[in-house]
């Protein structure tokens, strides 16, 4: 089986892991920080806005199973790539739009992607999704990992989480994993 690595800012990484741990053919889902400055970025460091890093999952995916061009569809439907530094009630440089490509082809086909949304009028207004090869990547803290399955009841997985992974399985239903 081949395996590729992309890393994707969109939010909080609890939204976008939950998500993309429900897509067949992505292997793994790692929540992690990527992009800033500080060698060893903690959640409370990235959280005061002063590390520069995002928040982000590196996703693993076998790409004869499910593209890149895929991911970053579903990625772009549970997303607002038009809001600088913000999605939803989460504010800071810390939830920023951003793919972080793993080899030029990826940037490319990035680039394609998001020409070819915009032309269709997935999101209407100025994109600011940063396009940039991942730098200084380190996974979340262990507790991060699987948050959303293993707190489906505490609120913000209530009340943002679990919207995100039922939009994702309204538009993209024969994508899901079995038993997803």
């Amino acid at each position: 089986m081949t395996h590729s690595l992309i890393t994707l800012a969109g939010g909080c990484f609890w939204c976008l892991e939950a998500v993309f741990d429900r897509v067949q053919g992505v292997l793994d889902v790692e929540s992690g920080y990527a992009n800033g400055q500080d060698p060893a970025p903690t959640y409370e460091a990235v959280c005061s806005g002063y590390t520069g890093h995002a928040e982000v999952v590196r996703l693993s995916f076998d790409p004869e199973v499910r593209s890149l061009e895929d991911l970053l569809q579903i990625f772009f439907a549970i997303h607002d790539p038009t809001t600088l530094n913000r999605q939803g009630a989460d504010v800071g440089t810390q939830y920023r739009s951003g793919i972080y490509w793993h080899d030029p082809a990826q940037a490319e086909m990035a680039q394609s992607v998001m020409a070819k949304l915009k032309a269709d009028g997935w999101w209407p207004g100025h994109w600011v999704t940063e396009l940039e090869a991942v730098n200084n990547y380190h996974p979340a803290e262990r507790y991060h990992q699987d948050y959303f399955l293993h707190h489906p009841s505490q609120g913000y997985c209530l009340g943002v989480v679990a919207p995100k992974v039922s939009k994702f399985r309204q538009h993209f239903a024969t994508w899901l994993k079995p038993g997803a």
